[in-house]
């Protein structure tokens, strides 16, 4: 998830500000010393970096949810492994490189506040691997949800065959969609170049070059007559007070993935106003909002936005078809002239 428009400056003060405020928690060389001498065996060294993440009051929100989970994706990443959910694992021993490296992810994640997933430029998405880093959103939509049941709930017989992933970031919805889809093309659209060179380092790690295509477009700017039988979007819709809120972890992640506005809604807006004109007659936008359903909803009162419900967990993902969209078009164009009224 990219921003629509051009970035603020980073207020670098505050982040040094920020480190700073966090070195009281981090490990100190004789306190690695004493840990790289006294704990041996992979669970160890899980206990050690929970205990330590706890008493850091580190936030999870970038795959995981919990200090052990977030551990262990530190851990599997150190050791090449791909998970430690064997339990005969457990008390397998680390050698003294494979500790101190494990160390130093643990300082690094309590120290400056990195999610896990830009330590290790990896995370997991629908059951897929993606290559991540700072240039994209860590991603963690429950649309995986949605992708993995392959949208049968709109789609119950003809698969869609062509797909717009608007707001790519990372390509993670894109490629998790041609890869449900084999049929399909798939438009992974996005204003960051910088993005989009995360999600063509995807792509092709996928080997779907052939049916994925990266695209650097302003939203629907540079789709002129393009239609699709499905448009998913998870682009940016923190409020402006919330992103005051952020936890620390949140400030590693480029500001334009999560900000849109006052409401939130200021792309979201954009998309409801335009997305009609590029889905085919039976299509269907599937589009992200997550806290910002409620200003959503009471945007546009007339509007019988389909709140999808997860057994996966997550929150503030709708549906719209195509026909909803026309029908409500005179909704959008009051908002937008309500909105140009305001502005004048």
């Amino acid at each position: 998830m990219t921003q629509f428009h051009s970035a603020p400056s980073n207020d670098t003060a505050s982040h040094i500000d920020a480190d700073a405020e966090h070195l009281d928690t981090a490990l100190t060389a004789a306190h690695i010393e004493e840990a790289v001498q006294d704990l041996h065996s992979i669970h160890d060294w899980l206990r050690f970096a929970v205990s330590q993440f706890n008493a850091a009051d580190l936030y999870y929100g970038h795959g995981t949810d919990n200090a052990w989970d977030e551990a262990g994706l530190l851990l599997s990443h150190c050791l090449h492994l791909t998970h430690l959910a064997d339990a005969s694992l457990l008390q397998a021993r680390l050698t003294g490189t494979e500790k101190r490296a494990f160390a130093a992810l643990i300082n690094a994640r309590i120290s400056q506040r990195i999610p896990a997933a830009y330590l290790t430029n990896h995370m997991y998405f629908a059951g897929l691997p993606f290559y991540v880093d700072e240039r994209v959103l860590v991603p963690r939509s429950p649309i995986a949800e949605l992708i993995t049941q392959q949208f049968s709930t709109w789609f119950p017989q003809q698969a869609p065959q062509r797909i717009l992933d608007l707001c790519t970031g990372s390509g993670c919805i894109a490629i998790a969609c041609a890869q449900q889809f084999p049929a399909a093309e798939v438009d992974a659209v996005d204003i960051s170049p910088d993005a989009l060179e995360v999600a063509t380092i995807n792509i092709d790690q996928h080997q779907l070059y052939h049916r994925v295509y990266p695209i650097e477009s302003d939203l629907f700017s540079a789709l002129t007559g393009q239609q699709y039988d499905l448009i998913v979007t998870n682009p940016p819709y923190v409020d402006a007070e919330d992103m005051s809120d952020l936890p620390d972890e949140y400030h590693h992640e480029p500001e334009l993935g999560l900000a849109s506005g006052v409401d939130g809604l200021e792309l979201t807006v954009q998309i409801l106003r335009h997305a009609a004109d590029h889905l085919a007659d039976d299509g269907v936008l599937i589009c992200e909002v997550g806290n910002s359903m409620v200003a959503l909803a009471e945007r546009f009162p007339s509007v019988p936005f389909d709140w999808i419900q997860f057994s996966q967990g997550g929150t503030g993902v709708f549906a719209l078809t195509k026909a909803q969209l026309v029908a409500h078009s005179a909704a959008w164009q009051a908002d937008d002239e309500q909105a140009a009224g305001q502005g004048a």
